[in-house]
């Protein structure tokens, strides 16, 4: 009986999700479930329609839920992470205080001042976790649905001696999007993916050995299909390869779509996630009200059916019979993309077999492409140490070198957002306890200001003397 302890288990959707496809797996039918959250209404909720679920289809599983993370995590053999510090509260600050100096965003929980703070809340909750593991189930496995994923996977690769795996859709939903593009059935379509998450790059794309790129790139010039990605479609016009995520999310990560109105009109004007501004805390605000005031799980229907996309029950179905899995997974980079930073989080095939997950070395990515990448991972980076440190100085950093906020702001703009951010959001942020960004008031320069006389090298001294001959003449 595989004792799988679930984090963050008031997530209903998510977690109602996993757990019918965990009871749907033949080798995990008899599965025994811990699920663990902060408050009790809506773990009983999800213990209620899983009791439900369990006796309508006859299965020898046992589900118990506990405020105690220790208690779930006693000696269990998977642990599956989908938190959420701060819930919609901190999500609301993530959005509505960047909004206020100008910095649009769409999603809000990867990149962008929302993503870096995200972070801050996250890591260090999540390294808790990860050295409670080490302690009380030091051979589980963790499987990481927690965004922004690719920071807290970076954080989760500094703790040593667990093994873990970050877990995200976006392959899978892309893929859907590439299958009605070409008209070829998605499984019969062979990708080579790789990249940062949400940012991964689709390096091949065939069916039967044949290249399906020229036919995809032709269809996305056409305007039927290029209004349903603009963003994603103009990003592989100019750098080459399709990305794994929508137009809303792609849209936060670069400088280019979300920096005036004249780019979010152009690129952004589909609703939802097509770049509508506050797409997905306006969504997650209104599922938490009905969350508060309805049991959303009810009547809902306890009858298995087919597997969703989500990697998770196929992983553990792999661990627990031997067959072996693909899938795509955000690991600690040990030298499986040569051109981006060893230690950070990369996406990249894995497979998974009885003997654990295996992530298979892919090399370098295009130089556009790892370009692009990076320019992500560095923000990634700050946010990791800002997180760990509890550094106001590094969480600055981390949205100044942020790409969109990079194209909106000034420093000092930047610098007074993440202050104001840092103090809405202090709750949720001990490491930051006593700690706030330095203050770097405006220095005027009235006019006539004389200019302190600085040493110029010859060049320099014949330019500035021309510029002195120039300046008379004009009188």
């Amino acid at each position: 009986m595989p004792k799988i302890a679930m984090i963050g288990a008031g997530s209903i959707v998510f977690c109602k999700t996993l757990m019918m496809d965990i009871l749907a797996t033949p080798s995990l039918k008899n599965s025994e479930f811990r699920l663990m959250s902060r408050t009790r209404p809506k773990l009983e909720r999800i213990k209620r329609f899983a009791d439900k679920v369990i006796k309508d289809n006859a299965l020898d599983a046992k589900v118990s839920i506990t405020l105690d993370r220790r208690e779930a995590l006693k000696d269990a053999d998977y642990v599956i992470v989908m938190l959420q510090i701060g819930g919609v509260d901190a999500f609301q600050q993530d959005y509505e205080i960047p909004l206020k100096y100008g910095v649009d965003q769409c999603i809000a929980d990867t990149l962008g001042p929302g993503g870096v703070f995200r972070a801050l809340r996250t890591i260090p909750v999540m390294i808790d976790i990860a050295n409670d593991v080490k302690e009380l189930c030091p051979h589980a496995k963790i499987l990481n649905y927690v965004n922004p994923m690719a920071p807290v996977c970076w954080a989760l690769g500094t703790v040593p001696g667990i093994e873990f795996i970050g877990l995200c859709h976006g392959v899978q939903t892309t893929l859907d999007l590439i299958s009605r593009y070409v008209n070829v059935n998605k499984k019969e379509i062979d990708a080579l993916v790789a990249g940062v998450n949400h940012m991964g790059w689709f390096l091949r794309l065939e069916h039967k050995g044949k290249d399906l790129y020229p036919l995809f790139k032709a269809n996305c010039e056409k305007p039927e299909y290029y209004i349903n990605e603009k963003v994603r479609i103009e990003v592989m016009r100019h750098f080459g390869y399709f990305m794994t995520e929508s137009t809303g999310h792609l849209s936060e990560y670069i400088p280019w779509f979300r920096k005036n109105a004249k780019a979010l009109g152009l690129y952004c004007d589909e609703p939802s996630f097509g770049g509508e501004s506050g797409a997905y805390y306006k969504w997650c605000r209104l599922i938490a009200d009905k969350v508060e005031n309805e049991d959303l799980l009810a009547n809902e229907p306890t009858k298995l059916t087919a597997r969703s996309v989500e990697y998770c029950s196929y992983i553990l179905e792999a661990l627990e019979t031997g067959v072996p899995f693909k899938l795509q997974g955000n690991v600690r980079n040990d030298g499986y993309i040569t051109n981006l930073p060893n230690g950070c989080c990369v996406e990249i095939p894995c497979f998974v077999d009885k003997l654990g997950i295996h992530p298979t070395v892919v090399g370098e990515l295009p130089i556009q492409c790892a370009a692009l990448n990076q320019s992500n991972v560095t923000v990634q980076g700050l946010a990791v140490q800002a997180a760990i440190t509890g550094d106001p100085e590094l969480a600055v950093a981390a949205c100044a070198m942020d790409p969109l906020t990079s194209a909106v702001l000034t420093l000092k703009e930047i610098r007074d957002m993440a202050s104001e951010m840092l103090e809405a959001e202090r709750q949720w942020l001990p490491q930051f306890k006593g700690k706030t960004p330095r203050a770097t008031p405006t220095i005027a320069t009235p006019p006539g200001t004389k200019h302190v006389d600085v040493p110029l090298d010859p060049a320099l001294a014949v330019v500035h003397r021309f510029g002195e001959l120039a300046d008379k003449a004009s009188h």
